[in-house]
């Protein structure tokens, strides 16, 4: 099996898996992160969102080899003191608390590209991660309250 090296939460991690091997896997299986979730297997959902750079990815359709040297962020990887963290708590997003780590990053990634969305760009950076409890507006609340913009 071919070597790859992966920058994942600030650290560098030499792996024998092959390259075609989704980088879901490999966070869950191989390195025991298990804050990345399962949900369909086919990049709809967005359970799976992590960070490669500062772009959303879903890591269920994301092979290892196509990461290269970019940084991968995960949910363990915010430190569990990020801005958006704290909003989530304040604001009671989660319900069953499932797809939250998809929906923190994909909401990190927004703020990273766009630190002062509208409702309208919140909207459509957040379509395609998918709440099976119904958190939206609530998800929403806690984005505008990380960006500045309030209740």
């Amino acid at each position: 099996m071919p070597s790859i090296r992966l920058r994942i939460n600030g650290r560098v991690h030499d792996l024998d898996v092959p390259a075609e091997k989704p980088l879901l896997w490999i966070l869950r299986d191989d390195l025991g992160l298990k804050g990345t979730k399962y949900g369909c297997g086919i990049a709809e959902c967005g359970a799976c969102t992590v960070l490669v750079g500062d772009e959303a990815v879903r890591s269920c359709a994301t092979l290892a080899a196509d990461v290269g040297d970019a940084e991968i962020t995960t949910i363990e990887g915010l430190g569990g003191d990020h801005p958006l963290q704290r909003a989530w708590i304040e604001d009671e997003v989660p319900q069953c608390g499932y797809c939250q780590p998809g929906q923190i990053l994909q909401a990190a990634a927004l703020l990273r590209g766009n630190p002062h969305p509208t409702d309208a760009d919140i909207d459509r950076a957040m379509d395609g991660n998918l709440c099976r409890c119904g958190t939206y507006q609530r998800i929403k609340r806690a984005i505008r309250k990380t960006a500045g913009g309030g209740r």
